[in-house]
């Protein structure tokens, strides 16, 4: 859920400016957008129910995240073949939100070639055989492309965008990420195994810490990709939170697509054991660069490696709440308990 603002003047428009807020053609799902008004702008989207249970996570989800927003108009998308779901989820939501004091101006269903009209509309603007349409050709999908966007298939292919496919540049990072364990093993410090003396950890961590700040710092400065080298060092380091909290420092709502860049990128080469991290980050700075679809999958992924992640869970709240990234406070790095004297 995220909150980016187009102007949408037809069902035409609807639907070509779905994929560009999402990232994605949506199947199988049901699309809230909001309208012009009150409150904050926001669009949100969820699998379609095929269940009681789901119906009610579904409800209750989108109910939060207006009510969290102050929205008052929306409209409704549902992608589906099946016009029974459609008008079932339609309609729970509807009469939820309508409860809250939240209007559905319009509802449509669509299965990628044409729609259809769920709010009664009758004649021959809505034909039992549906209105044809092709995002592909509609002018804001134009501008999309000349404005740099991507939109991929489906949201499957966000997902499979952040496992690697280079296994040279993985067996690379695997080695230099066992050349740091090996370093810290030799001062006395075993990141997986008994703890060192706290004084002396103290002392690595902070050590650690300040490199991964400078380092992220001369990222952000060049934007130059990190080498075999210093990924796995950063991701060895992150192992500790206190350091992992140092690059979390780092992220502000100016900066968040230079760190979804970064963190894709370190999520990509990064081995099983160590992913949480990284993917918990690149999370939570698709979620400050209003990404939310990119967000969730990098929660699936770190939730694979490490499925109790705490940031991962404080995230995925935000996420389904639709807490605007604007509420975000970042915390300055010297302020962190790592570096307190």
């Amino acid at each position: 859920m995220t909150d980016t603002t187009l102007r949408i003047t037809s069902p035409a428009d609807l639907l070509a400016a779905v994929p560009r807020l999402l990232g994605f053609h949506p199947e199988d799902s049901l699309v809230l957008l909001t309208l012009g008004g009150p409150g904050r702008p926001m669009h949100a989207r969820a699998d379609l129910p095929t269940d009681l249970d789901g119906f009610t996570a579904l409800v209750e989800s989108l109910r939060v995240a207006v009510r969290r927003n102050g929205v008052r108009r929306v409209v409704l998308v549902a992608y589906t073949d099946d016009r029974c779901l459609a008008l079932e989820a339609v309609g729970r939501v509807g009469d939820v939100l309508g409860a809250a004091g939240v209007t559905v101006e319009e509802a449509i269903r669509a299965d990628g070639r044409r729609w259809w009209s769920l709010t009664g509309c009758e004649g021959p603007c809505c034909p039992v055989e549906g209105v044809p349409y092709d995002v592909t050709t509609h002018p804001m999908t134009a501008q999309g492309v000349l404005e740099g966007e991507v939109t991929l298939r489906n949201r499957q292919a966000v997902a499979d965008s952040l496992v690697g496919t280079d296994l040279d540049a993985f067996e690379r990072v695997r080695e230099e990420a066992a050349k740091a364990h090996l370093r810290m093993e030799r001062t006395g410090i075993h990141p997986f195994g008994p703890a060192a003396a706290p004084d002396r950890l103290r002392r690595h961590l902070r050590a650690e810490g300040l490199w991964v700040r400078d380092r992220l710092r001369t990222f952000l400065a060049d934007r130059r990709l990190l080498p075999a080298e210093d990924v796995g060092r950063l991701l060895v380091a992150m192992v500790a939170i206190d350091v992992r909290d140092v690059a979390w420092s780092q992220m502000c709502i100016a900066n968040a697509g230079a760190h979804v860049d970064l963190w894709r990128d370190v999520v990509r080469r990064a081995p099983g054991e160590l992913l949480g991290a990284p993917a918990a980050l690149l999370a939570f700075a698709a979620w400050l660069h209003g990404d939310g679809a990119l967000a969730w999958c990098a929660l699936d992924r770190c939730r694979e490696a490490e499925p109790d992640y705490s940031l991962a869970d404080l995230l995925t709240q935000a996420l389904a709440t639709a807490t605007p990234p604007s509420t975000w406070q970042p915390v300055a790095s010297e302020g962190l308990p790592l570096f307190a004297s």
